[in-house]
């Protein structure tokens, strides 16, 4: 009997919502603990292979105004302007 190992590997529909965020913009943070919050990306960090590809965020938290650095990849949606 044979098995159809390439069903299980899908193709990204889109690209990472990571790779449109700039500085300026406010996006979603979720946390590996499923917690989020929304934060205003003050300055983008590209990595050292490509320095185009952004990697480290630093955001200011909205409701507490606390600034840190995220991994990229913890942003889920970015706020439309309004």
């Amino acid at each position: 009997m044979s098995v159809d190992h390439a069903s299980a590997v899908a193709a990204p529909k889109s690209d990472p919502v990571f790779l449109h965020v700039k500085a300026g913009m406010t996006v979603i943070v979720t946390d590996t603990d499923g917690a989020w919050r929304m934060a205003d990306v003050i300055w983008v960090d590209g990595g050292a292979r490509n320095p185009k590809v952004p990697t480290l965020f630093q955001v200011a938290d909205v409701d507490t105004g606390v600034i840190n650095w995220i991994n990229a990849d913890l942003v889920t949606h970015i706020v439309p302007r309004v």
